[in-house]
């Protein structure tokens, strides 16, 4: 008897609703840090939604950035190795093309607040 009552909770806790829970920075501004991606001048390389002016076409869109796996191709989607890599990327991943832009760390915290606000 416990288990046909169990059986269609299970059910339920594995069921997705679609709904993607915001990746929340520590002390991290998603405003500021749309700001900050146009100051740095990131659309000349990425499109960045929301942002006036970035439409690159060099380096991969950065739509729905808090539902990838990897920074890169090879760096965990983390806040805190995203803040690093916006920081000094080759640092993170020799041999990348994105160039170290001389952001501070409290910058990245800002923008990387803003690319896991996009959806």
């Amino acid at each position: 008897m416990r288990i046909l009552f169990l059986l269609p909770l299970a059910w339920l806790a594995a069921c997705d609703s679609g709904k993607q829970e915001a990746v929340r920075v520590a002390n991290g501004d998603a405003r500021l840090g749309k700001q900050l991606l146009a100051q740095y001048q990131c659309g000349t390389c990425h499109q960045i939604a929301g942002v006036p002016a970035a439409r690159g076409q060099l380096a991969p869109p950065l739509d729905s950035f808090g539902q990838r796996s990897y920074i890169a191709g090879s760096v965990p989607n983390t806040p805190e190795m995203l803040a690093r890599w916006l920081v000094n990327p080759p640092a993170l991943k020799p041999g990348t093309t994105m160039p170290a832009m001389g952001v501070s760390e409290e910058d990245a915290r800002h923008m990387a607040a803003y690319l896991y606000s996009l959806p």
